[in-house]
């Protein structure tokens, strides 16, 4: 059985009739699956020395329980080093650059850089998603510090945290009782949706940049507030695609190491959501 959630689609995970779970491959009638690379092994010939142990290296698998696969565990300890590394630069950014926010964009870049880096790796990477997360931290640290000193504005940065925290719970629970299913329609649709919202806001970002003022004004009165709502809808969806890779990555047995790639994906949409909840409650309260 393939697993229906794009991520591990692309990477072949599957289940077999057996119950085990390893990547795809045709089986053969009556034997286990067939070696895709059996006899292609071009150092496997006559008259090389080494040519019983490349035979051996190339034949088929065996159906033994398979060790080293990924558990809920596994990623509820690295969503929260990653998190926790979220959270200390958070602490540095907001008590050492505050009112430096040149220093806070700049990592705020480089965390945005890194974030693309290993979206596009085929392999998750845990330095470079740590590292990811240290920077993302020290700029929301900043940026966080710089809006709780305007008067009007104090305490904005805790009620957005406490937001997150309730739309994770919420979208969590959705997910779990099945009112939010994750379908390829579903994946699909929101792709689109989130790719739409990212190029609206950059479009905005290039007409404030060099026109001033609001740019397009979908950061402020009625039309940020609706933009504002609408970006924290498509991260709490955006939770549910994560909740999905989780799910099949332990009931199709990804590797270990794909728990730091669910790691990333929760805290990428964390992020989102904070600074998506940070923007809109400022956004009230001006």
């Amino acid at each position: 059985m393939r697993s229906s959630n794009p991520v591990f689609s692309r990477r072949g995970f599957s289940r077999d009739n057996n119950g085990y779970a390893g990547f795809n491959a045709p089986p053969q009638a009556g034997g286990p699956a067939a070696n895709p690379y059996a006899g292609t092994n071009p150092y496997a010939q006559p008259g090389n020395p080494y040519a019983q142990d490349a035979a051996q290296a190339t034949q088929a698998p065996s159906y033994a329980p398979l060790t080293g696969r990924m558990t809920m565990d596994d990623v509820v300890l690295r969503t929260g080093m990653t998190l926790g590394t979220v959270i200390a630069g958070a602490a540095v950014g907001w008590i050492f650059l505050t009112k430096s926010l040149g220093f806070a964009v700049g990592a705020g870049l480089i965390a945005m850089v890194l974030g693309f880096v290993q979206s596009f790796k085929r392999k998750p990477s845990p330095a470079l998603i740590l590292t990811y997360a240290a920077f993302e931290g020290i700029f929301l640290g900043a940026l966080s510090g710089a809006i709780n000193d305007i008067p009007k504005l104090s305490g904005a940065p805790m009620q957005a945290v406490m937001g997150t925290m309730a739309v994770f719970v919420a979208m969590l629970v959705a997910y779990k009782t099945r009112i939010v299913r994750v379908t390829a329609r579903f994946t699909r649709y929101l792709l689109i949706a989130m790719l739409g919202f990212v190029l609206l806001s950059m479009v905005n970002m290039l007409f404030m940049v060099f026109g001033g003022g609001d740019g397009l004004g979908f950061r402020s009165g009625g039309l940020g507030i609706l933009f504002g709502v609408i970006g924290v809808v498509l991260g709490a969806l955006c939770l549910a695609l994560d909740f999905k890779q989780v799910e099949d990555g332990i009931a199709y047995g990804a590797p270990r190491e794909e728990s730091w790639l669910a790691a990333f994906g929760l805290t990428v949409t964390l992020v989102w959501i904070y600074t998506e909840l940070l923007r809109l409650i400022s956004i009230l309260r001006d």
